[in-house]
């Protein structure tokens, strides 16, 4: 990003101009580490600037600023012309929701983050319409966090792992009711993001971490993450791909484009090293061109943690909490990684219809929109909130 943006997004009060000046002011508006308090503020936006994009609705989980407030799911409408973010609906929720899945009409579904039990469907107006429970089928599964349709939009597929063995399995479930119908071998341990590509393979990211059943990861030594693909009609293993550094983790999953036309599927990862020092210098991005695994980037800038990515123009945003910043990368200049926004808590982020090839993050003070030929613009929350790692826009309700 160039310098006048960046500087537009430092004026807003929502980043720092370095890393350390981000850890300053955290630490000063947080009584807990990694969380902002209430007393956290914002200098306005400029309220001379105007901007006629239509609002943007995205679904989103949050809780409030404290470790143990309520788990919360909702709908978020951000109103770029009046610069004002409000809260459309939100619905408490039995444990953290992670994956967000949006759905025709308006609607969405959430489920559980690992070890998590229950699936969600929520209608355009924020009501849940549909609900299905782990603990009400066989054999001991848990959610590990995500879930899609698939490729005929018929069935879904969530992530979930056998809680007692730790093996992963993806869930096969029908659309309309959620009820499961049947279930796959994942190819390895703690199954995450799951996507589709345009032969309508089925890819999963194996993140290859040793879990107890609750959740907590162990015996690092044995960690074998991998991409698997598999077919989507029948579940058969077709092949399978891993980094040669087998701590780095690969977790989320976002689809762009190459400079030639091709698919290009984008990792964020999450590197498990022992040592801090080679953690924190690790890779947060591989990318897969339907042959090759790769790592394009060896730049250290999101010091190991990867929590979040989305397709931006000429590759991905990748957000990373422990850096405080969100990082573009661009296939045409495949070692670099750009800082676009220096924020506490940078994670969520998603590709929005108003910035084509741009992208909105939200932070621990507000929401921000990027994109690299218009002006950035950031906004507050209208309260005290925490999100989750994701948020995907939802259709207008019509």
């Amino acid at each position: 990003m160039d310098r006048r943006r960046l500087l537009e997004l430092i004026a807003a009060g929502m980043v720092a101009p370095a890393a350390g000046a981000a850890r300053a002011a955290a630490s000063a508006a947080s009584g807990t580490p990694g969380r902002p308090s209430h007393a956290s503020s914002l200098l306005p936006v400029d309220p001379g600037r105007t901007d006629d994009a239509p609002a943007t609705r995205l679904a989103a989980a949050w809780r409030g600023l404290a470790t143990d407030s309520a788990q919360q799911v909702g709908a978020i409408e951000i109103d770029w012309a009046a610069r004002a973010v409000r809260i459309a609906s939100v619905v408490p929720v039995p444990s953290r929701a992670h994956g967000l899945l949006a759905e025709p009409g308006g609607g969405w579904l959430a489920i559980a983050f690992r070890p998590g039990s229950w699936l969600w469907r929520f209608d355009a107006d924020g009501r849940v319409t549909a609900r299905a429970s782990t603990d009400d089928e066989p054999h001991g599964r848990k959610f590990t966090g995500h879930v899609i349709a698939s490729p005929d939009g018929e069935r879904l597929f969530t992530s979930e792992y056998d809680a007692a063995s730790g093996e992963g399995r993806i869930g096969v479930r029908d659309r309309r009711t959620l009820r499961k119908l049947d279930e796959w071998a994942s190819g390895g341990l703690d199954p995450h993001h799951l996507t589709t590509d345009v032969r309508g393979r089925l890819l999963i990211a194996n993140g290859g971490l040793p879990r107890a059943p609750d959740g907590r990861k162990r015996d690092l030594d044995r960690m074998d993450s991998s991409l698997v693909a598999m077919d989507a009609s029948s579940g058969r293993h077709l092949d399978a791909w891993r980094l040669q550094d087998r701590r780095l983790g690969l977790r989320h999953l976002a689809w762009s484009t190459a400079p030639d036309g091709t698919p290009l599927l984008g990792i964020a990862l999450q590197a498990e090293h022992a040592e801090p020092t080679r953690r924190a210098q690790a890779p947060v991005l591989a990318t897969w061109d339907g042959t090759t695994l790769d790592v394009p980037s060896r730049a250290a800038d999101g010091e190991g943690y990867a929590g979040d990515i989305a397709a931006a123009a000429g590759g991905f945003v990748v957000t990373c909490q422990p850096a405080r910043v969100a990082l573009h990368w661009d296939a045409s200049r495949p070692a670099a990684l750009t800082p676009i926004a220096r924020m506490h808590e940078a994670c969520a982020v998603a590709p929005v219809a108003v910035a084509d090839g741009g992208v909105v993050v939200a932070g621990a003070l507000g929401v921000g929109r990027w994109h690299p030929a218009m002006p950035a613009v950031m906004l507050r929350w209208p309260m005290p909130m925490a999100l989750d790692n994701h948020w995907v826009e939802l259709a207008r309700p019509g």
